[in-house]
């Protein structure tokens, strides 16, 4: 069964992008416009894995990463932050306290996003896509 990543972010180039490339690489993939609508996917179809951009409307990055961290049934969820303003970011602090898995700064390698993406969910079969 191939794993369930939610990207969430509310610039539509990033999710479109993101999307084709996972979905092409064999993932199933949800895509939410703010952290609202990605915590209700959550809830509903728990992702393998979280990408999500820092700033969006409703509910930012940072409180749906807290949101997944203090649910119990969350708390192993990896979460892939990605952040326009990496530089004014505790970043070190946010991945420790958060257990972030990683910070992306945009822009980014669709590519390189595509293997990290890989290592944490363990499907580094798929690492030529």
């Amino acid at each position: 069964m191939p794993a369930r990543i939610l990207v969430c972010d509310d610039e539509p180039h990033i999710t479109c992008t993101l999307a084709l490339r996972l979905r092409k690489a064999g993932f199933e993939v949800d895509v939410a416009e703010n952290g609202v609508v990605g915590w209700d996917l959550i809830e509903r179809a728990a992702p393998d894995l979280v990408i999500s951009d820092c700033q969006m409307p409703e509910m930012d990055g940072l409180e749906l990463c807290r949101k997944i961290r203090n649910d119990y049934r969350f708390v192993q969820l990896p979460i892939i932050l990605l952040t326009a303003k990496a530089y004014e970011l505790p970043t070190k602090v946010l991945q420790r306290e958060l257990d972030i898995a990683a910070v992306v700064s945009k822009p980014f390698s669709p590519r390189d996003m595509l293997q990290l993406v890989q290592v944490l969910t363990g499907n580094e079969s798929y690492a030529n896509n």
